[in-house]
């Protein structure tokens, strides 16, 4: 298929008339970036924010322009109201959900799906979301939600892992996924599934080595959208592997997505550690339960003599726990076997697993799904979980 080029989307929304002025988007600046990829197209519109709600049938009628056009699949326009003047820039290529339906920064939200105005975003079907966050990046933290979810689901779960970190993807190589989501309706995107998981990963939209070069806003967009457009069925659980630190995506999900609870991973050392604790400092000031922390990378086992050395130090993380006040859920090793699994796309919870380690992300995982369970009332009794 032959790509859509950008003049031929800026000649069809030159057509695109803006009421108020009599003039079309292209003509008044508004067109401020185009980004097509396999006939999907994504339009950024720079507008004033004081007529922000009042343009959503103009942000439509773009829409559907596009979509109108030969070779298109779906279509996008998102509104941003950054800046009162309209200055070029580059669009950011079509997310999941960019699929020819409202969604953008500056109008309002689908109905049923949020409140509008920073209420929250509904997950039909999904009874509990927990998010896998570090204070910093290096720590295995996708590693940790990868099998912390695959525990989960070996524990007679229904689960399913959102991959939220936008400039760092992981699951497409995690998970050992290459193809692309698909979507029945052209709305709402259907979930790779994996191991017994539905997931979904901004890296299974875009290629592996595509920066992702895209503003706040834009992300937390993106996010809202695998949140919301995503047919994730009937699940117990869904893990969000989110981004590090504690920025917009973070608070994005913290403050629009009803959380059941977080789950903190360090190592053991001192610097980790303080970046851990401003990440739990954030979740508790959005009142959101922290059910516990993970030590990561808790020691060094030598693969061929079986030594142990704890090369980051031992204990940081329970310590830490002990100080918070939050649980305790165990420790993990630094192992070859949990990275070339992981680096293979067949984790170690289902490549391995009944292995120490893959007992141990179990172990975890039953701690975390009981004290999720003990802290909401009316929830559904946790399976019979044997922790060892």
């Amino acid at each position: 298929m032959a790509e859509i080029s950008e003049s031929a989307i800026r000649k069809v929304l030159e057509t695109v008339i803006d009421p108020a002025t009599g003039r079309s988007v292209e003509a008044l600046g508004m067109v401020s970036g185009i980004a097509t990829r396999s006939g999907h197209v994504a339009v950024t519109l720079d507008v004033d924010p004081a007529r922000g709600t009042a343009l959503e049938p103009l942000r439509q009628a773009c829409e559907q322009a596009i979509r109108a056009m030969p070779g298109v699949l779906s279509a996008t326009a998102v509104m941003t109201a950054e800046r009162a003047a309209a200055t070029p820039r580059p669009a950011p290529p079509p997310a999941p959900g960019n699929h020819g339906h409202a969604h953008g920064h500056s109008h309002g939200a689908p109905a049923g799906k949020t409140t509008g105005g920073g209420g929250r975003i509904d997950v039909p079907g999904v009874k509990h979301i927990i998010a896998v966050a570090s204070g910093k990046g290096g720590v295995g933290k996708s590693t940790t939600a990868v099998n912390l979810a695959l525990g989960l689901a070996a524990n007679g779960l229904s689960a399913g892992l959102l991959d939220a970190d936008i400039y760092g993807p992981s699951m497409p190589r995690m998970l050992g996924v290459t193809e692309k989501p698909e979507s029945a309706d052209g709305k709402m995107l259907k979930p790779i599934e994996r191991f017994g998981l539905k997931t979904m990963s901004i890296g299974y939209i875009v290629n592996e080595d595509t920066p992702m070069i895209w503003r706040g806003p834009m992300v937390s967009s993106a996010l809202e959208q695998m949140l919301r457009d995503v047919t994730w069925g009937d699940l117990d659980v869904l893990v969000v592997d989110m981004p590090p630190g504690t920025g917009d995506a973070q608070l994005t999900l913290a403050q629009r997505v009803a959380l059941a609870g977080a789950v903190i991973v360090s190592t053991p050392q001192d610097i980790a550690l303080v970046d851990a604790r401003k990440g739990l400092a954030m979740f508790r000031k959005v009142a959101v339960p922290v059910l516990g922390i993970v030590e990561n990378m808790s020691y060094f086992l030598c693969p061929k003599c079986g030594e142990r050395s704890e090369i980051f130090g031992h204990g940081g993380a329970r310590e830490e726990a002990d100080k918070l006040g939050v649980p305790f859920l165990g420790e993990i090793p630094l192992h070859l076997d949990i990275r070339t699994t992981s680096d293979s796309g067949h984790p170690i919870v289902v490549s391995k697993p009944d292995s120490a380690h893959a007992q141990a992300y179990k172990n975890i995982a039953g701690r975390m799904w009981k004290q999720l369970t003990a802290n909401q009332r009316g929830a559904r009794k946790a399976p019979n979980i044997v922790v060892q």
